[in-house]
């Protein structure tokens, strides 16, 4: 038989390694945010006359 505590627990560590996979994502998409604003800025840059 399975007491509260364990199921609790179980249920704690899904929430937590779903909010940890969240997390990553929202890294990647920061990162290729920022890395696609600073590839438009250095293709500005480079072709001002």
């Amino acid at each position: 038989m399975t007491d509260p505590a364990t199921t609790a627990e179980q249920r704690r560590l899904t929430q937590e390694k779903k909010n940890e996979r969240m997390v990553w994502w929202y890294l990647a998409y920061f990162l290729f945010g920022i890395h696609l604003v600073a590839f438009v800025m250095i293709y500005a840059i480079s072709h001002t006359k």
